[in-house]
């Protein structure tokens, strides 16, 4: 690591200039091992509801589907419209943080999603509805870029581990928060559940206010002279730039085969056989799969590399989603948590590289353009795409969309191998 003493080359104003929260580096001094465990709790809790809120629709759609009389079509809208909330104010929400705070925005985010929710519960029609789904995704849009980010900073190089960690409390919020609301919904009607639901979430967003670690100002300095640095080496940067835009392609194709699935996933089941509770417990095991695959995956990238733990997830969730199709109600139970290990895992191996091929390390910027791409493009392709395939075949024959689209990540990977560190690309 260079040394960072003052020189000649640094101004007196370009060393009093406040840093860019979206020109930060991972260059910059690790945070202290209490603190930077406490940011972990913190963004990994608030990660966890927003994540839970994200799934609980997949459980709320048959719901919606029997109340308002939709298509796969308009099901898959409703979801599209929180995804694309969610995708589409990324960019924003780190903008936002720049002016009023990265902690502000991370709280304001949290209430403006449980306030989506209770609103969703208040609503008497189908446009209100539309209307709340839009404004929690909206709320959720701060979460991903602004949370990883915390991560980077307080771990540095060591922060692939973290942001695993980071990625498996999403999954535990998936595991616990749709099975509940599937649960007491066989006693309770759906608004009044919601308001629930709200409720946990502004709870959420009071320890946030409260917990999250502020950042010392001395290590912002340092952050703003280490990307002064990072910025001379235009070289490497031309290459992360390539390399960043063919990990983005990938993110995309591995975002979209997931709601590919789990969109069609309870009607497979009710076809099976399933009653609503045993939907929500489907979506608890591939959540808790999923858990254990960013868990097991995040550290295995590191391993044994980026390029071989892809193709075996990818060519494994192809594989896993066709035999749910084709089984039985029990054993497709079975397979959903390796599908939601194999389904998950690849993310964290993708998370993980994001800060290491950030453009002129610019680690808020890198993670709100990824996480943009990948969730808008999970949100357009899946009324655009799987909605009309549902329509027209049926959810078995489009489920197997989702297949071909974790195949198609394989080609990309072995295009970007060769833009990795050796260490990244595979052992060896």
């Amino acid at each position: 690591m260079p040394a960072m003493n003052a020189d000649s080359r640094t101004s007196p104003a370009e060393s009093l200039a406040p840093p860019s929260l979206a020109d930060s580096s991972l260059a910059a001094p690790p945070a202290g091992g209490a603190e930077a465990g406490r940011a972990l709790a913190v963004v990994g809790v608030n990660h966890a509801l927003h994540d839970g809120y994200a799934d609980l629709i997949y459980v709320l759609l048959p719901v919606w589907q029997a109340e308002f009389g939709l298509g796969y079509v308009a099901l898959a809208l409703l979801r599209s419209l929180y995804v694309g909330a969610l995708a589409g104010l990324q960019m924003p929400a780190a903008a936002l943080a720049r002016r009023l705070g990265l902690r502000t925005v991370l709280v304001l985010g949290t209430f403006v999603g449980a306030a989506g929710y209770a609103l969703a519960g208040a609503s008497g029609g189908l446009v209100v509805l539309c209307l709340a789904l839009a404004l929690s995704g909206a709320g959720s849009s701060t979460q991903h870029p602004l949370a990883s980010a915390v991560i980077a900073r307080a771990y540095g190089e060591a922060a692939r581990g973290p942001l695993g960690t980071y990625n498996v409390a999403g999954d535990l919020g998936k595991a616990a928060l749709p099975p509940l609301v599937g649960f007491v919904l066989a006693y309770a009607g759906w608004r009044p559940v919601l308001w629930l639901v709200a409720g946990l979430g502004a709870m959420v967003g009071l320890g946030v206010a409260v917990l999250l670690p502020r950042e010392p100002a001395a290590r912002e300095a340092a952050r703003g002279a280490a990307q002064a640095t990072a910025r001379v080496d235009s070289s490497r940067s031309a290459q992360k730039k390539s390399g960043f835009g063919l990990l983005v392609a990938i993110g995309m194709l591995d975002n979209a085969a997931r709601p590919a699935f789990l969109v069609y996933l309870p009607f497979l089941l009710q076809a099976k056989g399933a009653a609503l509770a045993t939907v929500g417990v489907g979506f608890a095991l591939v959540a808790v799969g999923g858990a254990l695959g960013k868990a097991a995956f995040g550290r295995l990238g590191a391993r044994f590399g980026v390029t071989r733990s892809v193709i075996l997830t990818e060519v494994g969730t192809a594989a896993a989603i066709l035999a749910v199709v084709a089984l039985p109600l029990a054993p497709a139970i079975a397979v959903l948590p390796l599908l939601g290990l194999l389904l998950n895992g690849t993310s964290s191996v993708l998370y993980g590289t994001v800060p290491e091929l950030a453009p002129g390390g610019r680690v808020e910027r890198a993670f709100a353009i990824f996480y943009t791409c990948t969730l808008g493009g999970s949100a357009l392709a899946t009324p655009l795409l799987y909605g009309p395939l549902g329509d027209a075949l049926g959810p078995g024959r489009a489920t197997m969309a989702a297949a071909v689209t974790a195949l198609a990540v394989v080609p990309l990977m072995l295009a970007l191998a060769p833009r990795l560190a050796p260490r990244e690309g595979g052992p060896g």
